[in-house]
């Protein structure tokens, strides 16, 4: 597999750092997880399966668990013992902690000039906000996300995904790999500095226009992506489920418009997105509401249209696309399992079921029990 033999320290908690470890387990990595006395919180988040936590395994299977108080001498050491054998290190705490302990990068550079160490904080290592404390939704306040994700009242709701954790996380991954790389040639590592909030920033190209053209914020409900075009948007449906427009190229426009004897419809919807578009709008609203949701997925089967039923997380899982793709799996004790998205020919991933136990490897790595 692409990262057998590298040896990862995960420090990180929660979703960020655990998922991007996850993601490099799969691949093939040792991923040493290091938990607190208490453990990882996420053990005991949520809804359980199994025995376990059903977060906790779909961003702990296959790693090793190892149990330290870095406050204290001993467990300090068997840190930095570690760590002179690792690869790559990741943590989350809030900048400056791990400084104090006594396990920075610096600290762990003088010992092993070839590590890459990754620090993922919410707003950075420096800057005003590089204190603050932040999950994912203060983060997507500060980035202007919950800006955009308005309810039915025009009001800011919460993100239904985690945009910042998993921006994070996944700037965070191609950073080491990076890294990693740039090691073979210099054989020597890297500090990696992942703000949450700079991540998600990142993420917004698609919806700057008005901030980066015209100096004002978006007008939400008339923006392109957000439900300003009558052929990017949800409809409802007579059984009061739900179907999705999902592109507003020419031929789509044509082609829907077309069969659906509306013609004369095709020059606003093929218009700027906004108020020009109400009519067609209001058209498609209506005829949505003349058949249910799976009528119309029937409806629209070889149609050259962008076009898609809303499932439900339950329904999406157990989607047939989904099951084909090996997204949704089963271990041998019957508990499910979010694989892998990354899948290479070659060298495909493997996925290690095993859950550890807290301070499971202590032992066999520390010589502590």
């Amino acid at each position: 597999m692409k990262l057998e033999g590298i040896r990862v320290l995960d420090l990180s908690q929660f979703l960020p750092g655990p998922l991007l470890t996850q993601m490099m387990v799969d691949q093939g990595a040792e991923v040493i997880k290091i938990e607190p006395p208490e453990g990882e919180p996420v053990r005991n988040v949520g809804y359980r399966a199994g025995g376990e936590s059903v977060w906790f395994r779909n961003t702990h299977r296959g790693k090793k668990s190892v149990v330290l108080n870095l406050k204290k001498p001993e467990d300090h050491a068997a840190f930095m013992r570690l760590a002179e054998t690792a690869d790559v290190i990741v943590e989350a705490f809030r900048p400056g902690v791990v400084d104090r302990l006594g396990i920075g990068y610096d600290a762990v550079r003088a010992i092993n000039p070839g590590i890459v160490y990754a620090s993922i904080s919410a707003f950075g290592q420096s800057g005003p906000q590089a204190k603050r404390p932040a999950h994912d939704i203060a983060i997507e306040a500060m980035s202007g996300v919950v800006s955009l994700n308005l309810g039915n009242d025009g009001k800011p709701t919460n993100p239904h995904m985690p945009v910042a954790d998993m921006a994070g996380s996944f700037t965070a991954l191609a950073g080491i790999l990076m890294a990693l790389i740039g090691r073979q040639r210099t054989g020597t590592g890297d500090y990696l500095d992942v703000s949450m909030q700079d991540s998600t920033m990142a993420w917004l190209a698609n919806v700057t226009g008005p901030v980066f053209a015209e100096d004002r914020a978006p007008r939400v409900k008339e923006e392109r992506s957000f439900g300003g075009y009558a052929f990017f948007r949800p409809y409802e449906t007579s059984d009061g489920r739900h179907v999705v427009l999902g592109g507003v190229e020419h031929k789509f426009v044509v082609n829907l418009l077309t069969a659906l004897s509306r013609e004369d419809l095709i020059p606003a919807a093929l218009g700027a997105p906004g108020p020009g578009q109400d009519p067609v709008k209001a058209f498609l609203a209506e005829t949505f509401l003349t058949r249910t949701r799976d009528e119309w997925e029937e409806w629209f089967a070889g149609k050259d249209v962008c076009f898609a039923p809303v499932l439900d997380l339950h329904e999406a899982f157990h989607s047939e696309e989904v099951r084909h793709r090996e997204m949704l799996l089963r271990d041998g004790d019957g508990n499910l399992h979010i694989g892998t998205p990354v899948k290479y020919r070659e060298e495909p991933g493997r996925l290690d079921f095993a859950v550890p136990s807290l301070g499971e490897h202590n032992a066999s790595l520390i010589g502590q029990g």
